[in-house]
């Protein structure tokens, strides 16, 4: 994705055999505390998220990287606005397709779209932080070489989302591009915005049986397949 030096190690602290530890220290304790959540059954996962939160938040405040560094800056917004064009033809394609095949779920009225998909799209946000501006940063000074450390964080992306195969594959393909564009433009804003279009068109346009509601973990092993929420319906439908 562009120039050799778009793939620079990110900045920070010092290249030393300590803050590698520490780097890998906090890789295996935010993903042990993510995989933990989705885990765990429903009664303590709730509290456990909590515990997840608030360690990951620790985490981040006690090795702080800078907000630039973590892409939540205004530089190079306008450069890497075209990702949310290309998520949004990709959503448009995708939604004909759906439409066609009457696999195509559409919201009732102006307010059940962000009613339905409001948390959902935060939760995107969230999840690209995660992605780029904690576990990638540290990927980068614990392994070396430029696609390299976007790699391995594409993988452990895709691996949060086991045992769901639809979900699997694309989220390898959709992390390992969106880190590649961080690396090029330093920016999350787009990415947050690009992952939650796509997000939403995967829950609009693909049966819930199929991707089992989107869900992960334990929630997938334990899903049942049921009807969407109220203020969705078949565009088929009358």
């Amino acid at each position: 994705m562009g120039q050799a030096a778009a793939l620079s190690p990110a900045p920070g602290k010092p290249d030393t055999m300590g803050s590698k530890r520490r780097d890998w220290t906090e890789i295996g304790i935010a993903y042990a505390l993510i995989l933990a959540v989705e885990w765990t059954p429903r009664p303590w996962q709730r509290i456990l998220w909590i515990v997840a939160a608030v360690g990951i938040a620790v985490i981040i405040w006690r090795s702080f990287d800078g907000w630039k560094a973590m892409g939540l800056s205004k530089a190079n917004f306008g450069r890497s606005l075209w990702i949310v064009g290309a998520a949004l033809v990709l959503a448009g394609s995708a939604i004909v397709v759906a439409a066609r095949m009457h696999t195509l779920l559409v919201v009732d009225g102006p307010w059940a779209l962000p009613e339905t998909f409001g948390a959902y799209a935060l939760w995107t946000g969230v999840q690209q932080f995660l992605l780029q501006g904690f576990f990638l940063l540290r990927l980068q000074r614990v392994i070396p070489g430029g696609w390299q450390p976007a790699l391995a964080a594409a993988v452990m992306f895709s691996a949060a989302h086991v045992p769901n195969p639809f979900l699997m594959p694309v989220t390898l393909i959709w992390g390992l591009a969106a880190c590649l564009l961080f690396l090029r433009y330093r920016n999350l804003y787009p990415l947050m915005m690009a992952h939650a279009i796509l997000g939403i068109t995967v829950a609009i346009t693909v049966p819930g049986p199929v991707v089992h509601n989107m869900r992960v973990g334990l929630a997938y092993l334990t899903y049942h397949p049921h009807t969407h929420a109220h203020h969705l319906h078949l565009l088929s439908q009358p």
